[in-house]
């Protein structure tokens, strides 16, 4: 099974996500480092919609920049995320089961 991991190395819930997949048997992980390769606002979008989220439950809402973005629509949102990616809550792991917020880093066993 193939699975995808948006990552952070500087994040320990990203790092601890990643470690549950590399445990896992028979799982080919691709890392996708998203602050330097950010997602586009049509990517964030897919992903969110398979893992039932919305982009405002997406924002990392400690950010500076997310406060701006209180009263956002769902387009701004994806939009600030695609433009400056640390708005990104992290990590995000998608295989052919689904995406799932890594938060607790426990939830990607889901669709694994």
């Amino acid at each position: 099974m193939k699975a995808t991991i948006w990552h952070n190395p500087r994040c320990s819930k990203s790092r601890e996500t990643l470690a549950i997949l590399n445990d896992t048997p028979d799982v080919d992980v691709e890392v996708i480092e998203y602050l330097k390769t950010p997602p586009s606002a049509q990517t964030l979008a897919a992903l969110y919609d398979k893992a039932g989220m919305t982009p405002a439950e997406g924002l990392r809402k400690a950010e500076d920049g997310a406060k701006a973005l209180k009263d956002a629509s769902d387009a701004e949102i994806l939009d600030a995320m695609a433009a400056d990616p640390i708005l990104i809550e992290r990590p995000l792991v998608e295989t052919a089961k689904g995406v799932r917020l890594g938060r607790p880093p426990e939830k990607v066993r889901e669709i694994l």
